[in-house]
């Protein structure tokens, strides 16, 4: 968190509890800062905030005029600060003016602002199962042409699942139960429903692979890929098999990562399996992920299995044109 975002946050009052011997007693106390605001739930603004005051600093710190210069003789790790003090009081000032003109005048700051109008209504849309499935299609298909998916999904995505995944961490904390955990899409349920074993569900294609090709070369590149595609690292297999550029592979690749959250989505949702309350590393294996992710419910491995069965159903046809298509570019560059 930048210090101009620390500085738009107005101080709010804050109620403090103190036990006496006769029962509690409650006092508001007000002027004082609270650091709610520094958490998942400040997350985006403190994006916001930190990337609008990083560009207004370099087009401060690149005007001479606010430049100080002691000298060729002063050290030019001391030169190099005071040159751009300046530019770094102006920036807080500007931030401090309008924290005070927001507390003043409407009672408010700018980073719940931004969480009002910015980041709340992004959060509804990209985490609902329509928004959802919409980012992480066109994430993948831009995968299969060589763009990274988490250049978009980890843009529009990661910090609005991690504030579920905190909302749904505290709730369990605090109530231990799952009868009121707010959210279904968070980041354990896209690492446990929606990339098993890395984008586009790749352990699926693995296992068909390994279980019903033939092709030399591609049981070989499995082979490779599957130790780390347990860990839900696949870069082996999307630049090795290929599935970059190799249009059968890019239907299902496109499609089952969509499949799969639909069906962890609902069975979620009518109580098949719990919701996730623990926050997993996304190395995790498939099958401990979901278990490790709903506290212990054993079936959301099974949800998992099934997904991962219905994957290796819907990449075998696919995989079998994909080698028919190799085999037939073998023959002509060798004719």
């Amino acid at each position: 968190m930048s210090l101009a975002c620390l500085m738009i946050m107005m101080p709010q009052t804050v109620s403090l509890g103190t036990v006496a011997s006769a029962g509690a007693k409650m006092s508001a106390v007000t002027g004082g800062l609270s650091y709610l605001n520094t958490g998942t739930q400040g997350m985006f603004g403190g994006i916001i905030v930190g990337l609008l005051a990083t560009g207004i600093f370099i087009k401060l710190s690149s005007y001479k005029s606010l430049q100080i210069h002691l000298g060729d003789n002063v050290p030019p790790a001391v030169s190099s600060s005071f040159s751009v003090l300046l530019p770094a009081l102006i920036l807080m000032s500007l931030f401090a003016l309008i924290a005070a003109l927001l507390a003043g005048f409407f009672n408010a700051d700018l980073i719940n602002l931004i969480k009002t109008w910015v980041q709340e209504p992004l959060r509804g849309f990209n985490t609902n199962i329509v928004g959802f499935c919409v980012i992480y299609t066109a994430a993948n298909f831009l995968f299969t042409l060589g763009i990274h998916q988490t250049v978009i999904s980890g843009t529009l995505m990661d910090p609005l699942v991690l504030i579920n995944m905190n909302a749904n961490m505290t709730a369990y904390a605090t109530s231990h139960s799952f009868a009121h955990i707010p959210n279904i899409i968070t980041t354990s349920f896209v690492s446990s429903y929606t990339l098993i074993g890395g984008s586009g569900s790749t352990i699926s294609l693995i296992i068909a692979i390994l279980i019903f090709s033939k092709v030399k070369s591609s049981r070989q590149v499995a082979n490779l890929s599957l130790a780390p595609g347990l860990f839900n690292i696949n870069e082996p297999m999307i630049f090795g098999y290929p599935i970059v550029f190799n249009l059968p592979m890019m239907i299902p690749f496109v499609l089952f990562p969509t499949i799969g959250s639909i069906i962890g989505y609902y069975a979620t949702l009518v109580g098949l399996v719990r919701r996730t309350v623990v926050l997993v590393p996304w190395t995790t294996p498939p099958l401990i992920g979901p278990y490790l992710a709903t506290a212990g419910d054993w079936r959301a491995p099974v949800v998992q299995f099934v997904i991962i069965a219905l994957g290796v159903v819907l990449y075998l046809p696919f995989m079998k044109i994909s080698e028919r298509v190799a085999k037939v570019q073998a023959e002509e560059q060798n004719a």
